[in-house]
């Protein structure tokens, strides 16, 4: 039974925290949140600036604080999972990639040094080759899209 109930809640927290985060990162939310601190800090005179008054502050922003570290967090997950899974499509599809680097993020950090040492003395290397201007240059940006075109049957046709 409990799992049962699991199924549902868990879908319908993800869709609640997505909304959340997506409204907190609002220009509304932004101009609320103004508006709560200058409400507050006119009401202050009225209250005297107790130390009812400061507590009342306090403890809102820190209720605030602790919930949005937890969506925050949830964000960045889902975030840093998505990229993860672009870049793993990538190097899957992409000739010469190495396999090795799916999922590269469950590597050590000893493991992920080792990799950046590789790649610094690899751009090292290509430094020397050639300059940027030589392997980046619009020519070369030309005969990459239209071997793509190639690839893909042609030219699409332009839609809107």
């Amino acid at each position: 039974m409990a799992r049962h109930k699991r199924k549902h809640v868990g879908p319908l927290l993800e869709r609640f925290s997505t909304k959340v985060t997506n409204w907190t990162g609002s220009s509304t939310a932004f101009a609320i949140a103004c508006m709560v601190i200058a409400a507050w800090v006119v009401s202050g005179p009225i209250f005297g600036y107790s130390d009812t008054w400061q507590l009342v502050i306090n403890t809102g922003t820190t209720i605030v604080t602790f919930l949005m570290v937890f969506l925050i967090q949830r964000s960045q997950n889902k975030d840093s999972l998505a990229l993860h899974l672009k870049l793993n499509e990538l190097v899957a599809a992409v000739d010469g990639a190495s396999n090795r680097l799916i999922d590269i993020e469950d590597l050590t950090e000893e493991e992920l040094l080792a990799l950046r040492r590789f790649y610094a003395r690899l751009v090292a290397m290509s430094k020397r080759d050639v300059s940027l201007t030589q392997s980046h240059s619009i020519e070369d940006a030309e005969q990459r899209h239209s071997s793509k075109l190639a690839a893909t049957g042609g030219a699409r046709r332009r839609t809107g």
